[in-house]
């Protein structure tokens, strides 16, 4: 499936984007977010979760298990690279892609520095929240209420370090000005903070 990795000289750490339904690595706020990472010196992958034939059915898009095993499977791909070798990794992931994110990062065996979600459906990641132990941001839109409460709920499922920020006047896409500028700012500020730390 088709990737852009773009990797910054001395970079501090490589976010790896998981978009959510109907969405692609083309995805125009996705890589708006890329951009404002790679000029802060961090890392970006950005890739098809599905092929083209598999997203024509709709029960693929919302099968939350298969995007996660995409992400995992792209996530071993990418520590293997020469550009990537021993960075930290992270995940920011946008509606199901952010329930793919926290399904992913909950395996044992996946040592991801931080999450980050947009306007998520960490939900839709279920029981699979406890165990993840990555510093995970949810950002949600005051303009989203219906997802601003699923956030809220699966907050309290999370164990690992958590924090829900609202970006005031936004709904659901950040589609308003200057929402989206909001979302890469605190993306790049907690990829940052926790690319520092232990990860």
């Amino acid at each position: 499936m088709s990737g852009d990795l773009v990797v910054p000289d001395a970079a501090r750490g490589v976010v790896v984007f998981a978009h959510g339904s109907g969405s692609s690595r083309l995805s125009p706020r996705n890589r708006y977010v890329a951009a404002a990472l790679n000029q802060a010196g961090l890392g970006t992958l950005l890739f098809d979760l599905l092929t083209p034939a598999e997203e024509a059915d709709r029960a693929n898009v919302f099968d939350i298990g298969l995007l996660a095993e995409r992400l995992l499977e792209r996530t071993e791909r990418l520590r293997g690279q020469e550009e990537a070798a021993g960075l930290p990794i992270g995940y920011f992931g946008a509606s199901t892609g952010a329930a793919a994110a926290l399904w992913a990062a909950a395996e044992p065996d996946n040592a991801i520095s931080a999450i980050v979600s947009r306007g998520g459906r960490p939900d839709l990641a279920g029981p699979r929240l406890a165990a993840v132990r990555a510093p995970t941001l949810l950002i949600v839109g005051g303009r989203d209420p219906i997802v601003v409460k699923l956030n809220e709920e699966a907050r309290q499922r999370l164990r690992a370090e958590s924090r829900i920020t609202v970006v005031p006047g936004a709904t659901h896409l950040f589609e308003e000005p200057g929402a989206l500028e909001a979302v890469a700012g605190h993306a790049r500020d907690w990829f940052t903070t926790h690319f520092m730390g232990p990860g």
